[in-house]
């Protein structure tokens, strides 16, 4: 009696329960390999140019049944027209890159999107730190949940925010990995946080100045150390609650002075959108003085050359020599506060002063304009709070 032959006998559940060594046939020459190490692994018996070959798929940990069976039948049809799927999966191996490879390929293709070039920089440089050495030279069909976990364990405790970057960035690349076809299954970073110890949950955020402490700080400010142009910046930061980048980088030709507004290119803007800035009448008249110490600078705040910006660094430093435990980013914070308590603006003008992006898809498709008339009140509100004591009045 001939037995048929078998078609697609076995099923995930099986083929998980399985665990006497042997050689379970799936059918149409696929079968699951048993070891007696209890490892598990796939293999197509079939005819290449005439001789019966075994070609392996991979082990079960990366290859699942569907897979398997998918590859099986790729596999199958490769021979029989004629081909030699077993030179097609050497010269694949070939080419499949290492991780560190492979991070070189993720970051040239991601680079494009990222506005801030240091962000590259740090992108890779947290990987060749704290990630080469355990997986750099690593095929990237190779890397497991294990791997992954001995790269982290070092800074997981004692670096938490590195260690929850790199994880993103590790998972970023390995996802390139599987989307170019060098990688099958799930991502093995998903299920890397289960085997490491909890981390704290608090964050950090940017340390804030109290806004009743905002007056007295920008008196204070007039006599510090430092160039005339470093403390009209930071003034003019303060009153436009705007991001230090923006600041440093700002050019005459954002300027429009008949309309006292300043238009923030979006290449220089967090949420890559153009800004609108009202300006008040302090403001105003921080330009102007910066205006009768240009030397023709295109920049307003030029650095220690003409044509070249200050440095982002150039209000932490006057921070410390002000002995100040607060970060410029925090003077947003501290508008941000004196606006919700001290003020009757309405919160969406706040967040528009603050470009702010709207995470509400409803509330942002509604929105139309930027609120522009209700922000100037706004900042000149903001001004006079500013003004009264620090004598600018």
């Amino acid at each position: 009696m001939v037995r048929p032959h078998p078609n697609q006998a076995l099923s995930a559940l099986r083929v998980k329960n399985l665990s006497a060594p042997g050689r379970y046939a799936d059918g149409n020459g696929l079968y699951l390999v048993v070891d007696p190490s209890g490892a598990k692994r796939w293999v197509l018996r079939t005819v290449v140019q005439g001789k019966r070959r075994d070609i392996g798929l991979g082990g079960l940990r990366l290859v699942t049944l569907a897979e398997a069976r998918a590859k099986a039948l790729e596999y199958r049809k490769l021979a029989r027209e004629g081909g030699n799927p077993i030179e097609v999966r050497r010269k694949a191996r070939v080419q499949v890159p290492t991780f560190s490879e492979a991070a070189l390929a993720t970051l040239e293709q991601h680079q494009a999107a990222w506005k801030n070039e240091k962000h590259a920089a740090q992108w890779m440089s947290s990987l060749r730190l704290h990630v080469f050495p355990v997986l750099g030279d690593r095929r990237v069909d190779q890397i497991e949940t294990a791997d992954i976990h001995k790269a982290l364990s070092p800074i997981w405790l004692s670096r938490p925010e590195t260690a929850r970057r790199v994880r993103q960035r590790v998972s970023t690349i390995l996802s390139w990995a599987k989307a170019a076809g060098h990688r099958t299954g799930d991502n093995p970073v998903d299920g890397v946080t289960k085997g490491l110890p909890r981390q704290n949950e608090k964050r950090t955020h940017f340390t804030a100045i109290p806004y009743d402490d905002v007056p007295q700080f920008v008196r204070d400010l007039q006599g510090v150390n430092t160039s005339q142009y470093a403390r009209l910046a930071f003034e003019f930061l303060i009153l436009t609650a705007a991001r230090t980048n923006e600041v440093v980088k700002a050019r005459w030709t954002e300027m429009d002075m008949t309309r006292q507004t300043w238009t923030v290119p979006a290449d220089r803007m967090k949420a890559g959108r153009e800004h609108r800035v009202p300006l008040s009448p302090r403001a105003v008249a921080l330009l102007q003085s910066s205006r009768e110490l240009s030397d023709g600078s295109s920049l307003i705040f030029p650095g220690r050359r003409h044509d070249s910006p200050m440095s982002n660094m150039v209000f932490l430093m006057i921070l410390r020599r002000m002995g100040a435990t607060f970060t410029a980013h925090g003077f947003r914070s501290a508008f941000r506060d004196w606006a919700s308590e001290c003020s009757n603006f309405p919160r969406e003008v706040c967040e528009m002063a603050l470009a702010h992006s709207i995470k509400d898809k409803t509330e942002a498709a509604y929105r139309r304009g930027d609120l522009f008339q209700k922000r100037r009140e706004l900042m000149a509100a903001w001004d006079h709070f500013i003004g009264e004591g620090a004598g600018n009045g």
